[in-house]
């Protein structure tokens, strides 16, 4: 049997810490197999997902910003990527292209974990953003009960978009709006770039909110964002981003190399290391 090998597709990808997670898995479960990064430029995307098949590929995760066009371009997708609109896993089978999204496993994952029963008292959620990752954690947060989920974004339009592709459970709103909603919260998710090094900072106070709030931000670089550490200063439960990138990736693994994979402790301390190295 040939090695098997996978791969994260994006533009531009050097920075994807996916080849060391699976890496570190192909190591620690001694497969037989590979996982590379390719960089494809927008322009070249469709042909490169069109000749797949011939790559020598078995499989392979996509980043930004190619996750709608693999959705466009996969012979079957599953319900939460057809949900969503977008694929960040694919795989072949019978000579077909599958694809799914796991950034729903990844996101409820990560909160599982991170703050066990997170979800048994549900109530309204607050989405900052409305790109990609935020239709992955609307779309977890209506699964677990939350209602309504308010997605905030400075483009009030995509935000209202968002609504109209969700229902009734979703509403949208400006960042006007935060200081009133943000009190009625039991849970703030950041999906976009603010906090992360190099961007402006999010400035939200969390003095006067739920004391059982959860605040989970995406960001994971750096891994103690300023919206987290000012969430730990007031006593409420802080859940960073690189959890979600863990959890997302293990059903792609299991698909392609036929091993469940865990996420633990060494792992993370693996992925710390690097991202401080670049810090």
């Amino acid at each position: 049997m040939s090695r098997r090998k996978a791969c994260v597709i994006g533009w531009p990808i050097a920075h994807s810490r996916s080849p060391l997670i699976h890496r570190y898995w192909l190591k620690r479960l001694a497969v037989d197999g590979d996982y590379t990064a390719v960089a494809v430029e927008p322009e070249r995307i469709a042909k490169f997902f069109i000749q797949f098949a011939d790559s020598g590929f078995i499989g392979g995760n996509v980043t930004v910003p190619h996750k709608e066009a693999a959705f466009r371009a996969v012979d079957e997708a599953d319900e939460v990527a057809a949900v969503l609109g977008a694929v960040n896993t694919l795989w072949l089978q019978d000579g077909r292209l599958l694809g799914s999204n796991t950034d729903v496993h990844g996101f409820l994952a990560n909160l599982d974990g991170a703050v066990p029963g997170w979800s048994a008292e549900v109530g309204a959620a607050m989405v900052l953003g409305a790109g990609g990752a935020a239709r992955a954690v609307i779309w977890s947060l209506l699964q677990r009960g939350f209602d309504p989920v308010v997605v905030v974004n400075r483009t009030l339009a995509k935000a209202e978009q968002l609504a109209r592709n969700f229902g009734p459970g979703v509403r949208a709103s400006g960042w006007d709006e935060v200081g009133t909603m943000l009190p009625l919260s039991r849970v703030l998710v950041n999906t976009t770039s603010l906090g992360m090094r190099g961007q402006p900072s999010l400035p939200l106070d969390l003095r006067r909110v739920r004391d059982d709030m959860i605040v989970n931000d995406l960001v994971y670089v750096p891994l103690e964002t300023g919206l987290l550490e000012r969430a730990r200063d007031c006593g409420l439960s802080a859940v960073d981003g690189l959890g979600m990138l863990l959890h997302q990736a293990v059903p792609g693994f299991e698909k392609w190399f036929g091993q469940r994979p865990e996420v633990s402790d060494e792992l993370r301390s693996l992925i710390v290391a690097d991202l401080a190295r670049d810090a």
